[in-house]
């Protein structure tokens, strides 16, 4: 018998300053079995970071064509393609092809440099490309945060991130990997 993803519910409240960006959302994320908790708040993360009415949580992990988050237009095209992790550079070619822009949240500690170490060369020639590196314990910070039912105040100044549930705060500082500031 297969495994079942597992449900959270999240309401966040967003405030950010650097997008004119004010707004409560309503989202429910679904845990892939093999998705840890840093994973499934480093998407709420980047919920956060590019919220919009139009961005969605893609099928992500279970299907190789779609991003974790995506943004479309009425028109089915690809405005926001988001990725977690550290991908290949065969998927972020494919996905700098079919999205006006693609933002990659690079995690996992120390593989992140190495990562970066073999790829940076090979990227430089996608405009469309953000590349985000978020540190290992502020991500663990914020996995500490996860619940199945989760209320959190976010606001966002300054690229900053800081998610508080009413009882504590983690602030995420996403460091710009590319293109360089």
């Amino acid at each position: 018998m297969a495994l079942k993803s597992t449900v959270f519910k999240a309401h966040i409240n967003i405030a950010d300053m650097d997008r004119a960006h004010y707004a409560d959302h309503a989202l429910t994320l679904a845990r892939h079995p093999s998705e840890t908790d840093e994973r499934l708040m480093l998407r709420l993360l980047a919920f956060a970071l590019y919220a919009d009415e139009t961005l969605q949580f893609s099928k992500g992990l279970s299907t190789d064509d779609e991003p974790d988050l995506w943004q479309k237009s009425l028109s089915d095209e690809i405005e926001l393609w988001i990725e977690l992790g550290l991908p290949e550079e065969s998927r972020i070619r494919k996905a700098c092809g079919r999205s006006e822009k693609v933002v990659i949240l690079a995690y996992g500690g120390r593989a992140v440099p190495i990562w970066w170490d073999k790829l940076h060369g090979k990227v430089s020639r996608f405009d469309n490309l953000v590349i985000l590196q978020i540190d290992a314990e502020d991500s663990q910070a914020l996995a500490a945060l996860a619940e199945r039912s989760m209320h959190f105040q976010c606001t966002i100044q300054d690229g900053q991130a800081s998610f508080g549930d009413g009882e504590q705060i983690v602030t995420i500082d996403p460091v710009r990997l590319y293109p360089e500031a």
